[in-house]
């Protein structure tokens, strides 16, 4: 199933462009602000007028994994389900060995005898070494987002969610059309609870109900040159926190022009450890420190 080129989707709206056929339509609501997600995430509530029925009726019954849709995109790129595990089935502190924790107010809402609530996730990818580098944007893979421990435990457990990818590549696209490099690196993208829990204090600088957390954030720098530090983006010859700012106004730009990606944004100063970078997330309300 091939999509036709003319229609970009659209987080909470219809599209505009006018598109062919309902196979046409259906695919560009799944494609975001940018038209450049890969991916479509249940549960979650689908694009106005549009349903994975409409796409491919017997995706409606896949079980939790990623699954190919058989959906192609003008670009070439194929359109993958990720079909999350619910939350429900987290019943400890490890995910089949891989260590999760406890997210903020998890076994509170346990000891009452729930466990669904709009505080927690809404379920999560089992990613393993055969999955990981599924492309889930034009730009982006699962491994990505991985959580930066327990390297060699396999499946590891990711949260994420689609519209931060989005907000991603469409700063990605702004920059390249204002002639800079534009290849987005991802430092910090989902953080396990026991992992960001290591970082919270004076010492880790890290939020107890980070957003990390929530699969809705992500630390990034741009990185063309792939030496792992952050570009010249001011072009003064040097890579200082004025970069990570001229970075952090983008997303501002985009957060102007797409209500419904607005978040939090925080450009952070090189340490001994690492260069510049942006804090990005997609929270639902702005958020600056």
């Amino acid at each position: 199933m091939r999509l036709g080129a003319g229609a970009s989707g659209r987080w909470g709206a219809a599209p505009e462009p006018a598109a062919d056929s309902l196979e046409e339509l259906s695919v560009a609501r799944f494609t975001g602000f940018s038209g450049k997600l890969r991916a479509i995430a249940l549960p979650a509530p689908p694009a106005p007028g549009a349903t994975l029925g409409d796409l491919v009726p017997e995706l409606g019954v896949a079980g939790p994994g990623v699954h190919p849709t058989g959906v192609i995109t003008p670009a070439g790129d194929s359109l993958v389900l990720l079909s999350l595990i619910p939350f429900q089935a987290k019943t400890g502190p490890r995910w089949r060995g891989y260590r999760v924790g406890f997210w903020p107010r998890e076994r509170a809402l346990r000891r009452g005898g729930r466990v669904a609530d709009s505080t927690l996730p809404a379920g999560f990818i089992e990613v393993t070494p055969e999955n990981q580098y599924t492309r889930v944007s034009a730009s982006f893979t699962l491994a990505d987002f991985l959580t930066h421990d327990q390297r060699e435990v396999w499946p590891k457990l990711l949260v994420l969610r689609l519209p931060l990818l989005d907000k991603l590549e469409l700063m990605a696209q702004a920059l390249a059309e204002r002639g800079k490099p534009s290849r987005l690196q991802v430092m910090s993208g989902f953080r396990t609870p026991q992992y960001n829990d290591l970082g919270v204090g004076p010492r880790g600088g890290r939020a107890r109900d980070s957003r990390h957390m929530y699969g809705d954030a992500a630390d990034v720098f741009v990185d063309a040159d792939r030496d792992g530090w952050m570009d010249d983006l001011t072009g003064d010859g040097r890579v200082t926190l004025a970069d990570a700012r001229y970075l952090l106004a983008v997303a501002e730009e985009i957060e102007a022009r797409y209500p419904a990606l607005v978040g939090g944004l925080s450009a952070y100063r090189a340490t001994a450890a690492h260069g510049p970078f942006v804090h990005v997330d997609v929270r639902g309300r702005r958020a600056r420190w």
